[in-house]
C-alpha cells in the first residue's frame, strides 16, 4: 500500500506559537497525530521543510513512492514555480491546504501556483482540518 505524503512547508513546524489568533494553538506534532489518527491502514509519509529545495524533493519522493500528496506549501505557495513543476509531475492526486482562508487575507496570499496543479484545495478548516484533508485523499485514492 502506497503512502499518502503530507508535506508542510516553511514556518508550519512554529504551528502552536505563530500568530495564533491566525493559525491556532495546535502544534505540528499534533497535526500529524491527526494525520495518522485519520489515515486508517494507509500509511502516512509526515514532513516539514523551511526549506524550498527539500520541498521539491519530497514531491519528488511522493512521485517514486506516494498514492497522493496533500500539500500545505506556506509562503511557497505564492512563489515557488519550481515547486508547481515538480507538483506536475506526479500522477496522482493533490490536495492544498491551508489552515487558514488565505482568500480572506491580503491580496498578495491570493494568487496560489500550487493551485494549477492541485485537484482539490482546501482553506480555512484550521490545523484540525488535517484530518479532514486525510479522509478526502483516502477517497481519491480509493483507500477506504
Amino acid at each position: 500500500m502506497k503512502p499518502i505524503y503530507v508535506l508542510n512547508g516553511p514556518n508550519l513546524n512554529r504551528l502552536g506559537k505563530r500568530e495564533p489568533a491566525i493559525y491556532g494553538t495546535t502544534t505540528l506534532a499534533e497535526v500529524e497525530d491527526l494525520c495518522r489518527a485519520s489515515s486508517g491502514d494507509t500509511p502516512i509519509e509526515f514532513h516539514q521543510t523551511n526549506s524550498e529545495e527539500k520541498l521539491i524533493d519530497l514531491v519528488h519522493e511522493a512521485i517514486d513512492e506516494g498514492a497522493g500528496i496533500i500539500i500545505n506549501p506556506a509562503a511557497f505557495t505564492f512563489t515557488s514555480l519550481a515547486l508547481l513543476d515538480a507538483l506536475k509531475m506526479f500522477e496522482g492526486p493533490v490536495i492544498e491546504f491551508h489552515i487558514s482562508n488565505i482568500h480572506k487575507r491580503e491580496p498578495i496570499y491570493h494568487r496560489s501556483y500550487v493551485s494549477m496543479r492541485a485537484d482539490v484545495v482546501m482553506a480555512g478548516l484550521g490545523a484540525k482540518g488535517y484530518a479532514t484533508a486525510v479522509r478526502a485523499m483516502l477517497d481519491l485514492v480509493g483507500g477506504r
